[in-house]
């Protein structure tokens, strides 16, 4: 059912099989508009497209673990608190336990398995990465994805952030082991080797 009303063209599907649905919709005020339910775009999770049906329900972080088995994405309090789940999509470090995995049809998803740049270091590690295990930064290693896809997206935008501000960064992720201070000297020490990457033009790199 079609309704015209001034600009807007409002659709009613009153059918239990949609697969099909397909239309290229003008308004009033010429604005098109594709509605496509079948639509597949596909989501690129660590560089490789993955295309799966999946539950209107289902988390991010689920879908992550439990569909396509990339269990470095750790599930902490399920509320978005603890930070454990957090992974880049689109390059902005989310909570993949409120997300769901139909919104992320489309977009670029990085996980901790993916941090590391196919033209990383002589030991495969991205700088964050690198800088962790030099400095300690961490212990039972539970919350440690969470802050490396968070620190890589924060120094990656922030190179030159201080040690105040750096902490109250990392307030939204949980840690019951380290203390922190082996996070905050690894996370400084990251900060200058994405330094020189934006100096060198190679700034876009994890």
């Amino acid at each position: 059912l079609f309704t015209e009303m001034e600009d807007r063209l409002d659709i009613v599907i009153d059918d239990d099989d949609v697969s099909w649905f397909h239309a290229e919709i003008r308004t009033a005020g010429g604005v098109s508009h594709i509605v496509d339910l079948n639509s597949r775009n596909g989501t690129l999770v660590n560089g490789k497209t993955v295309e799966q049906e999946v539950e209107p329900r289902t988390h991010l972080a689920d879908f992550l673990r439990h569909g396509i088995g990339l269990t470095g994405t750790h599930l902490g309090c399920e509320h978005g608190v603890c930070g454990a789940c957090t992974v880049l999509v689109d390059g902005q470090a989310v909570r993949s336990c409120l997300m769901l995995a139909v919104q992320a049809d489309g977009a670029e998803v990085v996980t901790v398995e993916g941090l590391a740049p196919e033209t990383g270091g002589d030991d495969g590690l991205s700088p964050i990465q690198a800088a962790f295990r030099e400095f300690h930064g961490l212990q039972c290693g539970y919350c440690t994805p969470g802050f490396l896809t968070s620190l890589t997206q924060l120094l990656m935008e922030n190179p030159d952030i201080g040690e105040e501000d750096l902490r109250k960064e990392l307030s939204g992720n949980l840690c019951r082991c380290t203390g922190y201070a082996g996070i905050v000297r690894a996370a400084l020490a990251a900060a200058q080797a994405y330094k020189e990457a934006a100096a060198s033009g190679m700034g876009g790199s994890r």
